[in-house]
């Protein structure tokens, strides 16, 4: 074996997935390792195209949209539509996660308020049985 090449369990090991969700990217043409029967080989390509998957996948970003920033590199554009493409998602990524962020700012304030309410409930309840 090359040291282009990788088996499934390296690649298993160097990215930490699984052998099930390396398949499962295969089935969904997002990488396509070399077959030799079951073995299954994995170019620097697909390397490159896994660590964009879980980098999407860690963003946020639906395998959908992964793919079609994938497809996009091969253009001949010098990756200009790849990249300007990936831009717009991930600024639209990014508002989504502040929008969600500021909702559990906003969520965590009010239950904060509503223990502290709570937590005084319990101690004038406890301070009225303890002075009968």
């Amino acid at each position: 074996m090359t040291d282009d090449l990788m088996t499934i369990r390296q690649m298993c090991d160097a990215f930490g997935v699984t052998a099930r969700t390396l398949r499962f990217y295969e089935a969904k043409e997002l990488i396509s390792p070399i077959r030799e029967g079951q073995k299954r080989l994995f170019t620097k390509r697909d390397r490159a195209r896994l660590k964009l998957i879980l980098r999407g996948k860690r963003f946020g970003f639906a395998l959908e949209e992964i793919r079609q920033l994938l497809d996009l590199y091969d253009m001949g554009d010098q990756q200009q539509t790849q990249l300007r493409k990936s831009v717009e998602i991930a600024r639209a990524h990014l508002d989504n996660l502040k929008k969600q962020r500021e909702e559990l700012s906003e969520a965590i304030s009010d239950l904060t308020e509503q223990l502290n309410w709570g937590e005084q409930m319990i101690a004038t309840i406890d301070n009225n049985e303890a002075a009968e």
